[in-house]
């Protein structure tokens, strides 16, 4: 057993920071009267019966293609949204949305958003969006040395203090998420929620940030929910793995074990639409046909229409979760439903 997995295993001994306990969540689309009375109310069923754990000083990687439910899913988590049906849990306490969450509460989970450079607001310093951070959290330490100003808080993710007094348009992407990040870790957080974080950088920018965030995570002990379709960047930095397709986790587990033997369809056709570094590979095989219609959702397991490996009991049933090892997946046909698709 590597490291990684003994962290893994440990972890998931405690009680969770954050749970989701059979979350859905379905969007109304906004409609005129007569498309109502002729068409009946559509709605989206954006998130789907989703249950997940993610505990303090790990990180779970989350990943699946664009509209597949990953931001809807972490706005579930920061309470930005509440579900239609099941429960979020906070430290195994039942809790709301944010409006519903003590302040205690809400600091726990920290956020970083997907459209980085639009969470500033354009007329406030670096500064003023960190000491308002500040003014909402309570004490923040790092080993004993509180976090009383702007200045610790940049130093903590390797920015000048003299960045403080930059507006964000005279930053760049690279200075601007590292500023993000400091925002969050003023509140103390126990979890952040990492939304596409390195999306939009350059390599050696997003290996800048990687290496940052792996080193914030061993001085501070915080977790984070990594939120990315870029899988070898979820490789790089996850404990665990959890793969969403039309609102749905499909496939979760330890990343080295979910990457080296995939047991869903889905995450194999993922892993094979990455292009190799070498040469003498194959070439990306990308995986055909578009994600479901939400307020249309195909019967039976909702991937059945692109899979390799479906047949008429695909088509016909949802499939159930079952365990193989400790990676959890929703597939009548895994693991040898790869197998079979492989050897075509």
């Amino acid at each position: 057993m590597t490291q990684r997995e003994r962290k893994s295993n440990e972890l998931q001994s405690r009680t969770p920071v954050i749970e989701l306990q059979n979350v859905s969540k379905t969007f109304s689309e906004e409609q005129s009267v007569f498309d109502r009375l002729w068409s009946g109310d559509s709605a989206a069923e954006a998130i789907c019966n989703v249950s997940m754990a993610v505990n303090s000083g790990e990180t779970v990687g989350l990943v699946g293609e664009s509209g597949c439910g990953k931001s809807t899913l972490a706005k579930l988590l920061t309470g930005q949204l509440t579900p239609n049906e099941g429960h979020v849990r906070l430290d195994g306490t039942r809790v709301g949305g944010i409006k519903d969450r003590s302040p205690s509460q809400c600091r726990q989970i920290g956020v970083v958003f997907q459209h980085v450079r639009e969470s500033f607001d354009p007329r406030w310093p670096v500064n003023r969006s960190l000491t308002e951070a500040l003014n909402d959290a309570e004490t923040v330490s790092e080993g004993g040395t509180n976090f009383n100003e702007v200045d610790g808080l940049l130093r903590s993710v390797e920015l000048s203090p003299e960045i403080a007094d930059r507006y964000p348009r005279e930053l760049s992407g690279g200075q601007l998420q590292r500023v993000a990040l400091a925002r969050a870790l003023a509140h103390d957080p126990d979890v952040i929620v990492l939304d596409e974080p390195v999306s939009g950088l350059d390599m050696a920018t997003q290996a800048t940030i990687l290496n940052l965030l792996a080193d914030v995570q061993r001085r501070f002990g915080v977790g984070y929910v990594f939120i990315s379709h870029d899988l070898d960047v979820v490789r790089y930095l996850a404990d665990r793995v959890a793969v969403m397709y039309a609102g749905e986790i499909v496939e979760e587990g330890p990343a080295r074990k979910l990457f080296e033997h995939p047991n869903h369809p889905y995450t194999d056709s993922l892993l094979r639409a990455i292009p190799s570094i070498d040469p003498g590979d194959a070439p990306p095989n990308s995986l055909q046909g578009d994600p479901p219609d939400l307020t249309d959702r195909p019967t039976g397991c909702p991937f059945h229409p692109r899979c390799p490996a479906a047949t008429a009991e695909c088509a016909e049933h949802q499939p159930n979760f079952e365990t193989i090892g400790n990676i959890r997946v929703q597939c009548f046909h895994a693991p040898h439903a790869i197998k079979g698709s492989s050897d075509n």
